[in-house]
């Protein structure tokens, strides 16, 4: 299982609860779309996960700017992964940040808003946020290898699954 959060902005360890502290303890990898705020988070993040990728979001403490990249690209079970905080141009300029890296799926945060938007040729996926959801609802996505693909779920804390997708 591949588990993607994001906008964690804690001042002290991760703000992981619930289902998703449980699916981040769970899955062969973890991504997280920046925004950990301080270096504290990012290490608490590191002992909890079995491997962590993660980029810096624009909250980040310069401690963790050094230690993560604004954007990279990574491979999971057959998809080309590109992952950013975020991207100027919405939807468009995230789509061409995916394309530039030839990637199936596109992970970014910092509107702490979750969803899934499909375009022609890829999958935008932001998670929201699972500790500070901003007025939005809290949440974690999980993603899981099939015959077929990939199907991914989008989840609230609580384990309720809010959206189904799949690539």
């Amino acid at each position: 299982m591949l588990t993607v959060v994001s906008d964690t902005h804690s001042t002290e360890g991760h703000a992981l609860a619930g289902r998703t502290l449980d699916a981040v303890r769970e899955a062969e990898r973890v991504v997280h779309a920046g925004d950990f705020t301080t270096v504290s988070a990012l290490d608490a993040f590191h002992e909890e996960a079995a491997r962590l990728d993660a980029v810096h979001g624009n909250a980040d403490a310069a401690a963790v700017r050094e230690r993560l990249p604004a954007a990279r690209t990574l491979e999971w079970e057959g998809l080309r992964i590109a992952l950013t905080h975020r991207r100027d141009g919405g939807p468009t300029g995230l789509a061409m940040f995916g394309r530039e890296r030839g990637a199936d799926l596109v992970i970014s945060g910092h509107s702490h808003r979750p969803g899934v938007t499909r375009t022609d040729d890829l999958l935008l996926l932001n998670p929201g946020s699972h500790a500070q959801p901003r007025g939005n609802r809290p949440g974690h996505a999980e993603l899981e290898a099939t015959r077929d693909g990939v199907r991914g779920r989008l989840r609230r804390p609580d384990g309720t699954v809010v959206e189904e997708f799949s690539l």
